[in-house]
C-alpha cells in the first residue's frame, strides 16, 4: 500500500493490465484528483508520483568526475533507497546526468531546487584505504554519502544501476543498424585517456585477442573520440560513434566486454553481462570486482604491486606540466607503445580463451 496515503488518492474505480509482466496480472486502479496526473493511477504509480506530499528530505547529489564514477555512484542511490525506503527524495548533478534516465529513484532537479534541496558533493574518500581494506569502488560512495547525511548506509547491491525504457530497448541498435541484420556482438573499448597511460595494455595486445577470436566473435570497437583509441583491425569501428545512450543500448544488446577499468566495465555490470577486465596492477582487486567479470590482474606479481595497487598515472612522462608526470610506473615496457610491465604480464591467448567461454 501507499503510505503515507496521499490526499490525492481516492476510491478503486477499476482494473488495468500490468505492462510489465505483460498483461498476466490485472492491478487495481484508484482515482486521482491532483490536476496533473492521470484520473486513475495504481498504487505503484501513486508512489512514484513526485506530486505526492514528502515529508522527508531531498538530495542533490553533486560530482563532475568521468562518466565511469557517474555510473558507480548509482549504487549508493539504489543502497540508500533500499535502506531508507521513503526517507529521502534524490535529484543529481553531474557530468553524465544520461546515466540516470528513466531511474525509479532520482527526481529532476527543477522538483529537487523547488524542495530547496541538500547540496552534497559526491566523493569516495575510501579510496584512500582500498590496499588495506577488502572495499569495492561503490561502497566507497556509500560510506561518503551515508557520513553526508548521518545515516547507516550499507552497500545493498551488487552492480551499478541503469535503466532503459520499453521504447528503448525496442529500437534498432547501431550494429544491426549497420550489418542490416541481427548480429551477436562483443564490445571492445582498446583505448585510453589522454592523461591516465598506465591503464592500458597496448593495442597489440587487443588486436591479438581479436585475431584469435575471428570467425567466433564479431569485435564492436567503441570509445570517445577525443580518447587514445587506435583503430583495430577486423572489427566494427563506432569509435566516437555512440552518445551515452547509444552506448548505454549497444551495451544492453551486447554479448560481452573487453577492456581495461573505465566507463564500459561498470556499464557491463549494471546490465550483468560478461566482461574481461584488463586490471594490470594499478588498482586493488576487490576495488573493481562485479560478478559475471573476468579481472586479469598482476597483484602480488611484482614488488610494485605486492600487496595491493601501485595507483600510478602514468607509464613515462608525457611532458604537458600534469603532476601525473610525477606519478610514473616504476617497470615500464617499451614496444609499439610503452606499457606497464605488469599489464605486459597478461597474455592475450589466456583473455581470449576466457571469452570463447562466455560467446
Amino acid at each position: 500500500m501507499v503510505s503515507p496515503k496521499c490526499p490525492h488518492l481516492g476510491a478503486a474505480v477499476g482494473e488495468r493490465e500490468c505492462d510489465s509482466c505483460g498483461g498476466r496480472v490485472r492491478l487495481k486502479t484508484f482515482a486521482c484528483s491532483h490536476p496533473k496526473t492521470p484520473d486513475a493511477v495504481t498504487l505503484k504509480e501513486c508512489g512514484a508520483c513526485q506530486h505526492r506530499p514528502f515529508s522527508g528530505r531531498t538530495l542533490l547529489l553533486r560530482h563532475h568526475l568521468s562518466p565511469g564514477d557517474v555510473l558507480v555512484m548509482t549504487a549508493a542511490i539504489h543502497s540508500l533507497h533500499k535502506a531508507h525506503p521513503g526517507k529521502f527524495r534524490t535529484a543529481v548533478e553531474t557530468s553524465a546526468d544520461a546515466i540516470f534516465e528513466h531511474n525509479p529513484d532520482v527526481i529532476t532537479k527543477a522538483d529537487a531546487l523547488a524542495a530547496k534541496a541538500e547540496r552534497i558533493e559526491m566523493h569516495y574518500p575510501a579510496i584512500n584505504e582500498c590496499n588495506q581494506r577488502a572495499i569495492h569502488f561503490m561502497q566507497g560512495f556509500c560510506e561518503h554519502l551515508g557520513v553526508s547525511l548521518g545515516v547507516p548506509l550499507p552497500l545493498l547491491t551488487n552492480r551499478p544501476h541503469v535503466y532503459l525504457s520499453d521504447q528503448e530497448k525496442g529500437w534498432m541498435h547501431q550494429v544491426q543498424e549497420v550489418t542490416k541484420r541481427p548480429t551477436k556482438y562483443w564490445l571492445v573499448c582498446a583505448g585510453r585517456k589522454g592523461d591516465y597511460t598506465a591503464k592500458f595494455w597496448g593495442l597489440s595486445a587487443y588486436q591479438s585477442v581479436v585475431d584469435r577470436l575471428r570467425g567466433k566473435v564479431q569485435f564492436v570497437q567503441i570509445g570517445a573520440s577525443d580518447h587514445h583509441h587506435p583503430p583495430l583491425r577486423g572489427v566494427l569501428n563506432l569509435v566516437g560513434k555512440t552518445n551515452l545512450r547509444q552506448l548505454i543500448r549497444l551495451a544492453w544488446h551486447a554479448q560481452g566486454g573487453l577492456g581495461g577499468v573505465t566507463l564500459l566495465q561498470h556499464l557491463m555490470a549494471a546490465h550483468e553481462k560478461p566482461y574481461a577486465c584488463i586490471l594490470g596492477g594499478r588498482e586493488p582487486v576487490t576495488w573493481n570486482t562485479y560478478p559475471r567479470q573476468q579481472t586479469f590482474h598482476a597483484i602480488g606479481a611484482l614488488d610494485c604491486c605486492q600487496s595491493g595497487g601501485c595507483w600510478k598515472s602514468r607509464v613515462v612522462p608525457l611532458g604537458d606540466k600534469d603532476e601525473k608526470d610525477n606519478s610514473l610506473c616504476r617497470y615500464p615496457t617499451f614496444g609499439e607503445e610503452a606499457v606497464p610491465k605488469c599489464m605486459a604480464m597478461i597474455s592475450p591467448a589466456e583473455v581470449a580463451d576466457r571469452i570463447a567461454a562466455f560467446a
